[in-house]
């Protein structure tokens, strides 16, 4: 009796899911292309759908060499990603989720992956998800023993998740006004007079402004400023 081929729902999701592409739900937003797969739902959300999707598991998807990747640390989770090989970026390892045939052949030494012809390194024999799992299904047609039972499943903390209310207006407004503004338009002598040591940055320009303390000048002082005259000027003798 022939044992039937049998893919997990999440797993098929992974392969022929579209990623990249502006959500629907989120037309008009901002930073709406679908990074995010949801395993519950076996479908591509954006990051605008997160909320309604916080409870499912959710993995992120990245792009790496124009084609789709998820972190080992991630897919370690749900399936057996041993001889896969993995590449670094960002500090992260990631595995490429589909194959990717080699246009040309690679002439050094390594192994070849068991699916496609893209050299690997040494031990490694299959060169994204999708290829071990086309390989097992070959060999044994049952991807049962490779599965791991995982209920829950987080994007990482560092995930930036936008919000309905546009807070840049609001941050704008509260910024334009920095301590020391009252102290430096006041028009009171008292004022002028009085120290600032202190560095303030305005949020909005990016420049740091520092007050120092003025003194009250005189008239005297003005009108003696403005009748100096520069004395005349020396030329060389003529040889």
């Amino acid at each position: 009796m022939t044992m039937a081929i049998w893919k997990p729902a999440w797993l098929e999701a992974l392969d022929t899911q579209r990623f990249f592409t502006p959500c629907s739900l989120h037309e008009n937003a901002k930073k709406n292309e679908k990074n995010i797969c949801c395993l519950d739902c076996c479908t591509s959300i954006c990051p605008h759908c997160v909320p309604s999707h916080r409870v499912h598991r959710l993995v992120q998807v990245r792009r790496y060499v124009y084609h789709d990747v998820v972190r080992l640390e991630d897919l370690e989770k749900l399936i057996d990603c041993t001889n896969v090989q993995s590449y670094t970026i960002n500090s992260s390892k990631v595995v490429f989720l589909k194959k990717r045939p080699q246009n040309r052949q690679f002439k050094g030494s390594g192994n070849i992956c068991t699916s496609c012809d893209r050299c690997l390194q040494e031990p490694y024999i299959h060169c994204s998800l999708g290829c071990k799992v086309d390989y097992i299904l070959r060999q044994q047609k049952d991807l049962s023993p490779y599965l791991r039972a995982c209920k829950t499943l987080q994007l990482s903390s560092d995930f930036f998740i936008p919000h309905e209310v546009d807070d840049e207006a609001n941050e704008t407004t509260n910024s334009t006004l920095v301590e020391g503004d009252e102290l430096m338009g006041s028009s009171d002598s008292e004022n002028l007079s009085m120290p600032c040591t202190e560095f303030v940055q305005k949020k909005c320009t990016g420049i740091f402004i520092c007050s120092r303390s003025a003194r009250r000048i005189s008239d005297e002082d003005m009108a003696a400023n403005m009748s100096r005259r520069k004395g005349i000027p020396h030329r060389s003798p003529l040889c």
